[in-house]
């Protein structure tokens, strides 16, 4: 039987407001909270801590999804690949780059896509958007 668990997407604004939701709904019980990170959200979902044993199956109904794809559409992630190409970013500034220019041609990710091809890659979650 696979557990449920409940994302809602009226909670999420932009990136940080997602990473608070996540940590509301699966880190709780935990004294700890992962953080804004798309490795960290991927970790997350091969369980193991928090609210995921490791390879359980999920059931993950994300309420009010499309409105969390368009928070976390264009605008948010060209803001995102811009701080991670700001002078004092310690990132990969090659890569964020290639990023934000397949963005803003309408050919890259959305950080919502990108959440999307994490949850993909995890075949015990199960994602069940909902509105």
């Amino acid at each position: 039987m696979e557990k449920q668990i409940v994302i809602d997407g009226n909670r999420i604004n932009d990136i940080a407001s997602f990473y608070q939701e996540i940590n509301r709904v699966f880190m709780s019980g935990e004294n700890w909270k992962i953080g804004d990170s798309l490795d960290a959200f991927n970790d997350l979902l091969y369980g193991g801590f928090g609210v995921i044993s490791s390879n359980e199956p999920v059931k993950l109904v994300w309420k009010n999804i499309e409105r969390s794809r368009q928070v976390l559409g264009y605008d948010v992630t060209k803001h995102y690949y811009e701080q991670k190409l700001s002078p004092e970013s310690p990132f990969n500034k090659a890569h964020f780059r290639e990023k934000l220019e397949a963005l803003n041609k309408g050919t890259g990710q959305t950080y919502f896509d990108i959440l999307m091809e994490i949850i993909a890659d995890h075949p015990n979650i199960h994602l069940y958007p909902a509105n």
